[in-house]
């Protein structure tokens, strides 16, 4: 008696992962790249880094950066004050509020933001004394208009009311973008308009209007470069008075752009984290958040907050 074998009893499936070869042609140009840049950088001597680092602490160009990093907050501030009451003007049932606002997005967004610091920095020509009273009545108080609009006011005035022009269509998207469900629940339940958008509007907008306000806040730090010229000393106008007695010019603006990449590492950091403050409540309740590295955040590698299967 003979037994037989089969032979086409059924076998395990082998997967082979599949092979990416352009992947590794991207890497080795990137480091053949990066390595080119990193060997110029360190063996060309018109870069001066001594010089560079050797100004990075000076005491005029700190001044300078304290200058523009309170420039960018007392800006922002104003914009977000000014973006959030536009936004509800946009949204309101008012023709009135709603053509006004509109009127100033269009005034503000259609003009230049140099031209509107350069105007509110000479708004004396126009205007050569400024005064506080009843229309058409006695004044209360009376003053020079150099005087009040100094450059760091011209400066506040320009950014701030610019920037108030956009975040206002930011709020606005934020707004529109939470369902009108949660504007009929909270009527249901006795609270009255402001309540409503207080509490439970806003909060939930918020999830919308956080990442676009933190590119606008970075935008708005390396845009306040642009006061230095109406002679406001802010960290580039710090570095030009310094380069135009040494004549160190190169050394001088690399000392700049390595300020302006350090607040903006920060604010993109910070901007990541109140991010995720806000997402908790939608990707936290039924998944699992891994928490990114200060570096994943700021360059946007590592895997992201998602749902586990």
């Amino acid at each position: 008696m003979t037994t037989s074998l089969r032979t086409d009893a059924p076998t395990e499936p082998v997967f082979v992962a599949r092979r990416h070869p352009g992947r590794w042609v991207g890497v080795c140009v990137i480091v053949a790249i990066g390595s080119a840049l990193g060997y110029s950088l360190a063996t060309n001597p018109r870069f001066q880094w001594g010089v560079v680092f050797g100004y990075l602490f000076d005491p005029q160009i700190i001044a300078g950066l304290g200058t523009t990093g309170a420039l960018t907050a007392i800006a922002m501030v104003l914009g977000i004050v000014l973006g959030v009451v536009l936004a509800t003007m946009r949204v309101s049932g008012s023709r009135i509020l709603r053509a006004a606002s509109g009127l100033y997005l269009w005034f503000f967004r259609g003009t230049p933001v140099l031209v509107q610091l350069i105007f509110w920095y000479n708004l004396g020509y126009l205007y050569p004394d400024l005064r506080i009273g009843l229309p058409f009545g006695s004044a209360l108080w009376t003053g020079q208009t150099n005087d009040v609009i100094t450059p760091l006011t011209a400066a506040i005035l320009g950014l701030g009311l610019n920037e108030g022009a956009y975040l206002a269509e930011i709020v606005r998207a934020g707004l529109i973008s939470v369902p009108d469900g949660q504007r009929e629940a909270a009527a249901s339940i006795g609270l009255t308009r402001l309540q409503a958008f207080r509490r439970i509007i806003l909060p939930q907008a918020m999830r919308v209007i956080v990442p676009p306000t933190g590119n606008e806040t970075i935008g708005m730090l390396k845009t306040t470069s642009m006061v230095s010229v109406i002679a406001l000393a802010d960290l580039l106008y710090s570095a030009q008075q310094i380069y135009a007695r040494t004549f160190e010019t190169i050394p001088l603006l690399i000392c700049v752009s390595l300020w302006y990449l350090l607040l903006t590492s920060v604010l993109s950091v910070g901007q990541g984290w109140i991010e995720r403050h806000y997402a908790r409540g939608v990707r936290g309740a039924t998944g699992y958040r891994r928490r990114r590295t200060p570096f994943a955040a700021l360059t946007g590698t590592g895997r992201r907050a998602g749902v586990r299967p």
